[in-house]
């Protein structure tokens, strides 16, 4: 399987080119920043070039060409203001899946947010905060409606720093908690295994249940 994944060196990003690399899938990663290129070369993955925020969707499905699946990982991260939510967050997410199309790729797999919604209240959070759940929920309302697309929405919630524990509570109502970034990429690999989880958004966080056993059960 070839996977690219957009926001290529972030945490999550990196972790799932690891777990991709080492079952002998062909991984990509698109950087913004060519310093990150070794990070990824060590994590097995190829680095591409490309920004999301200055590109044409044209320029990006070049790079996508004999790709299984796209896996959108990006996001413009802590101290970024709400502009950078909009233009990374939702604009990003959509022309990666103008792109995807394009280019004839149809599994696109959404790296989203717990409590991700386009319409989010005011009160939310800060102003921030709440532009950031509403351009998330606004990309994952524009994927999901797309004929042309086989998409899952992957909502994890808090995310940490510790170690895989290989298990976790996956489905619409799990409630709120907290998950391994390494959990988070394990799943994402568990889904692009799972074409039946096309079409569906779902809500994961630490839990009881094997990661593979959780991804099969959802949608029944």
């Amino acid at each position: 399987m070839r996977v690219v994944i957009a926001g290529g060196h972030g945490k999550i990003a990196v972790l799932t080119e690891r777990l991709l690399v080492d079952r002998g899938d062909s991984v990509a990663g698109f950087i913004r920043n060519p310093d990150h290129a070794a990070d990824l070369e060590a994590a097995g993955a190829e680095p591409i070039v490309v920004d999301l925020e200055s590109s044409s969707a044209d320029e990006v499905a070049g790079h996508l060409t004999g790709a299984d699946a796209v896996i959108f990982a990006a996001g413009a991260g802590p101290g970024s203001g709400a502009a950078r939510k909009q233009t990374v967050d939702h604009d990003a997410a959509v022309l990666l899946a103008d792109a995807a199309e394009a280019a004839g790729v149809r599994r696109y797999v959404m790296v989203s947010a717990m409590a991700a919604d386009s319409a989010a209240p005011d009160d939310a959070g800060d102003e921030v905060f709440v532009t950031y759940l509403r351009a998330k929920g606004a990309a994952d309302d524009n994927i999901r409606a797309r004929d042309g697309l086989q998409s899952t929405i992957v909502r994890p919630g808090r995310l940490t720093d510790d170690p895989a524990a290989g298990k976790v509570a996956a489905g619409t109502d799990t409630g709120y908690g907290s998950i391994p970034r390494a959990d988070v990429a394990a799943v994402l690999v568990a889904v692009l295994d799972a074409p039946q989880t096309a079409g569906l958004t779902f809500d994961v966080i630490s839990g009881d249940t094997d990661i593979t056993e959780a991804v099969a059960g959802l949608g029944d």
